[in-house]
């Protein structure tokens, strides 16, 4: 199984949930700007969007798109999602939302001049502030770590990297993730740590 990652990017939440997971897989980095893969390739012949990450399994089939590779994590992984007869479907109601409300309004932010970047930003900070308070237990879903948390950690992480004044307890929240084990394993796989 190969994971297709760019380091920093949010294939860092499936890399570290696949580590949490005890998941074996090849980690292979993708240059988003050539598009080219590290060891030779074409990016874009395994996902064409582009986009990382892509999970090739050893069949040859792949599977893209956090939500989904994330659920699959989970799925195989119980511990790393929310429990009771809802478990799953909170599960994807939440990695939904962070990704439509959160993920998806970077590229915005950061592609603006900065003159005019207020407003995203606005609405990035709201959408933190509203997961924020979700945290009063230590994880988005009480006590228990699970996928979730890994796309959350990672694009916190990515924001406070940028300056952003993100709401408490996100930096406690941050902190307390990135002292993990699985965490620090792929922030040093990726060359970011």
């Amino acid at each position: 199984m190969k994971l297709y990652s760019a380091p920093g990017f949010t294939s860092l939440a499936d890399h570290i949930a696949m580590l949490e997971a005890g998941i074996q897989f090849d980690l292979v980095k993708v240059d988003l700007e050539t598009k080219q893969i590290e060891g030779g390739g074409h990016y874009p012949e395994i996902n064409p969007t582009g986009y990382v990450p892509a999970l090739m399994f050893d069949d040859g089939e792949v599977l893209t798109e956090n939500v989904a590779i994330l659920t699959w994590i989970a799925d195989r992984t119980p511990e790393l999602a929310p429990h009771g007869h809802l478990g799953r479907y909170r599960l994807l109601e939440m990695l939904s939302f962070i990704a439509t409300e959160i993920h998806k309004r970077f590229p915005t932010y950061l592609s603006l001049p900065e003159d005019v970047r207020d407003p995203t930003g606005q609405q990035l900070l709201h959408w933190f502030g509203f997961l924020a308070v979700r945290l009063d237990r230590g994880y988005l879903f009480g006590e228990t770590f699970t996928v979730a948390d890994a796309y959350l950690f990672q694009l916190a992480w990515g924001a406070a990297q940028l300056g952003f004044p993100l709401p408490e307890p996100l930096g406690d929240y941050i902190a307390r993730i990135e002292k993990r084990p699985a965490v620090q394993a792929a922030l040093l796989r990726e060359g970011l740590a």
